[in-house]
């Protein structure tokens, strides 16, 4: 059986320009990155009309740590739309390296269902992620500058909260002290950095809606407090214009193609566990205008990525979702119904019928905001007949829509049972809302997305948490969307509380203000916003042959 990166390596691309033609783009609004990606000038996609377009979103059931194919069943949906003579495209995130060295491999897809150039949309790509990064940390050491040379802004050193980011897993970051030994290195204090995709920087990307909007969200972030506890933005140390200049191309969405030559929208990759993760605003914006069905993904389960999809990016971007897709594997199921995690390739049917609680319980919250769901069964090499069957039969009698998604092993062509579930979806009443709203205090906002969403009993704040409502009421913060930062792997903040529980409490340990991003970030549990690497991470086995072949990037 062939792996993903061999099937990628054995497709001839078009030519960039080629895909640009299927949109109208003229090739003179095209910024080329070689033969096959490009960014799209930001003007000329701005200047675009508005048309009625659907938007589709797909999610997913709580995942296992390997992941259950979203990307795969979105870019399979586009193509199977293509295939049949629809006018659609895809909007993906960026791949973080840290998962592509890591544990979960990239974020192009699979199989048949790929977009490409897989290699490089998995590692440099068009430098969007170091551009991120370089801004964010020219950022903090412009604020560390200004409290070096003679701190005019009467800075707390103990109160800065701008982290410096990295877009790698590395735990030994966590905790780390700077400015050590001389006076000349600047003021000694502990610190730690962020992943690239959890950073303020990388959110603003992914919310901004024009240069002048970057700039001024850039200048709203609060970087530290003074001595009588007063914040400090990144205007008031005139850093604002000079991480929007590092950022001015990376605003623009760049476009590559799936293996059968449908366009995509690869931009911004917040993770969805501890940012908001999903795309750009500016690329969905401007694929509503090119084309007729826009088919996008939010990060890890329903319960993180789709919520904030609904309650951040909608709300921010003023978009309305057509439909919803959600993806649930066999693995998966069988996971939330007990199965241990090297038992998920034998046929287990009472786990899985234990573990479809899970699926259900993410359907009927997605069905909360008012929105057509559609069951995609992400078929895996190991899923038994036995098991799928049931999985049609337990749809069928709760009278949930479904289909089978098949386009890692058949392309567009196992995608066809999924394009006519969908498409009549899109007939469906649509009643679309967010389920809070923002001028809602903190704590309903956060007990609506626990009690709703999670099914928690109840809100449990450490005194840390106190205090940070307290602060963000004083500044007048109140009133900005909640970011939850939570384990992907269970509805509560316990990863080890699989399947749908209920009746459980949700610990929060503190809130941080994200201002400029327009949310506040939630700590629940005990969230890292720094992974590490697995025990065999997968860049072991990564490398380049003597032709200069990649090999092992998955």
């Amino acid at each position: 059986m062939k792996t993903d990166l061999e099937i990628a390596q054995e497709t001839k691309a078009l030519n960039i320009q080629t895909i640009a033609e299927k949109l109208h783009i003229p090739e003179k609004e095209l910024y080329l990155y070689g033969k096959d990606k490009a960014k799209v000038n930001l003007n000329y996609l701005s200047g675009l009309s508005e048309k009625r377009s659907h938007l589709i979103l797909v999610t997913g059931i709580s995942p296992t740590k390997a992941g259950e194919g979203k990307s795969t069943v979105t870019i399979g949906l586009a193509d199977g739309l293509n295939a049949q003579g629809k006018k659609a495209m895809a909007c993906l995130r960026e791949p973080s390296m840290g998962p592509v060295f890591g544990l979960k491999g990239g974020a192009t897809g699979g199989g048949y269902s790929q977009v490409i150039p897989m290699e490089s949309i998995n590692l440099h790509f068009t430098g969007d992620m170091h551009a991120i990064t370089a801004a964010n940390n020219l950022i903090a050491a412009m604020l560390d500058n200004s409290i070096y040379q003679g701190n005019p802004l009467n800075i707390d050193p103990e109160k800065v909260v701008w982290k410096r980011c990295l877009d790698m897993n590395d735990r030994t970051l966590r905790e780390i002290t700077i400015a050590q030994n001389k006076k000349v290195n600047g003021v000694e204090r502990t610190d730690h950095f962020v992943i690239t995709v959890a950073s303020e920087i990388m959110a603003i990307l992914c919310l901004a809606t024009s240069l002048s909007d970057l700039q001024d969200r850039i200048g709203r972030c609060v970087l530290a407090y003074t001595m009588d506890g007063q914040p400090i933005t990144v205007k008031q140390i005139q850093a604002d214009g000079a991480a929007t200049l590092l950022l001015k191309e990376a605003l623009m969405p760049n476009l590559v193609q799936t293996l059968e030559g449908t366009p995509v929208f690869v931009h911004g990759g917040p993770f969805a566990n501890i940012a908001h993760g999903c795309n750009s605003i500016v690329a969905t914006k401007a694929a509503l205008k090119l084309s007729d069905y826009v088919i996008t993904e939010a990060g890890f389960g329903a319960d993180l990525g789709a919520e904030k999809f609904l309650d951040i990016k909608c709300r921010m971007g003023n978009l309305k979702p057509s439909a919803t897709v959600i993806v649930a594997t066999i693995r998966a199921l069988k996971f939330h119904g007990g199965a241990k995690v090297d038992q998920l390739e034998k046929e287990d049917l009472e786990a899985l019928k234990k573990g479809v609680a899970n699926l259900e319980r993410h359907v009927k919250n997605l069905k909360n905001f008012g929105l057509p769901v559609v069951i995609a069964n992400n078929r895996f090499a190991s899923d038994t007949e036995a098991e799928l069957e049931f999985l049609k039969i337990w749809t069928k009698e709760k009278n949930y829509p479904f289909a089978l998604s098949e386009g890692w092993a058949k392309g567009s062509k196992g995608m066809q049972a999924l394009v006519e579930q969908v498409l009549l979806a899109l007939k469906q009443e649509n009643r679309f809302k967010p389920i809070y709203e923002v001028s809602q205090s903190i704590e309903e906002k956060i007990e609506t997305i626990a009690k709703k969403i999670y099914q928690a009993k109840s809100v449990i704040y450490s005194k840390q948490a106190q205090a940070a409502i307290q602060k963000m009421k004083e500044n007048g913060w109140d009133q900005l969307a909640i970011c939850m930062a939570k384990t992907p792997l269970s509805f509560s903040d316990d990863a080890s509380l699989i399947g749908a529980p209920t009746g459980f409490d949700l610990h929060v340990q503190d809130i941080l203000v994200s201002s400029g991003a327009g949310f506040l970030v939630v700590l629940t549990g005990s969230v890292m916003t720094m992974p590490g690497l697995p025990k065999e991470p997968a860049a072991n086995r990564m490398g380049v042959d003597e032709s200069g072949k990649s090999f092992g990037i998955f």
